[in-house]
C-alpha cells in the first residue's frame, strides 16, 4: 500500500480508539496527562501489534486465496466499517465506560478497539504490498495521537461529539475496501 493509503487506513482504524478516548475524557474530567498517555499508549500498542499477527496469519495462506484477495479485503473492511457505523447508534448505556484507570479495563478496551487492525493485517498480507512493520508503526503512532486528542476533546468539548467519529471511521474503512476492490477488478492491480 502506498503511504497515503496507510495514513488514511490508520486514521480509519484509530476512530474506535478515538471515540473510546473521548468517552474516557468524559468519564474522568480530571484525568492527568500521565493517565491519558497510559491509555493512549495501550491503544496504540495493540493497534500496531495486531496487524502484525494478522499479516503473519495471512502470509501463511496467501497462495491459496490470491485470486479472491481483493474480495476478501473488501468484505472484511465493509463488515468492520458497517459494524462501526452500527455501533454509533447503540445506546449510551451499552457504551458506558467503567474504571478507566485499571489495567484490566484499559487492555480490554485496547483489544476491543484493535480487532479491526488484526483483520487489516490479514488483508495486508493478501494484497502482499509494502512493509507491514512500517505500516504497523504508522498505525500505532496515528492511534496514539488520536487517543490523546480524544481524551482532550472528551475533557473539553462534552458528550455530544464523541460517537459521531465512529460513523466517520466506518465510512473511511468502507471507502478503503471499495478502493481495493476497484483497483483489483477494474484497474487490474
Amino acid at each position: 500500500m502506498d503511504f497515503i493509503t496507510v495514513i488514511i487506513l490508520s486514521i480509519g482504524l484509530s476512530m474506535d480508539s478515538f471515540a473510546v478516548s473521548v468517552g474516557c475524557g468524559l468519564a474522568e474530567q480530571k484525568i492527568s496527562f500521565r493517565h491519558a498517555a497510559k491509555i493512549s499508549f495501550s491503544f496504540a500498542f495493540f493497534q500496531g501489534l495486531l496487524p502484525l499477527f494478522g499479516w503473519y496469519m495471512g502470509s501463511e495462506i496467501r497462495e491459496y486465496v490470491e485470486q479472491v484477495d481483493h474480495w476478501i479485503a473488501f468484505f472484511l473492511l465493509f463488515l468492520l466499517g458497517g459494524k462501526m457505523i452500527l455501533d454509533r447508534f447503540k445506546s449510551d448505556e451499552q457504551n458506558k465506560l467503567s474504571d478507566i484507570y485499571s489495567w484490566k479495563h484499559i487492555i480490554t478496551l485496547s483489544i476491543a478497539t484493535s480487532i479491526d487492525a488484526l483483520i487489516v493485517g490479514f488483508s495486508y498480507a493478501m494484497a502482499s504490498t509494502g512493509n507491514i512493520f512500517g505500516g504497523a508503526l504508522i498505525i500505532g503512532s496515528v492511534t496514539f495521537f488520536f487517543a490523546m486528542l480524544g481524551i482532550r476533546i472528551g475533557k473539553d468539548v462534552g458528550h455530544s461529539f464523541g460517537p459521531k467519529v465512529e460513523l466517520l471511521g466506518g465510512i473511511i474503512l468502507i471507502g478503503i475496501g471499495l478502493k481495493i476492490l476497484i483497483q483489483h477488478t477494474l484497474l487490474g492491480g
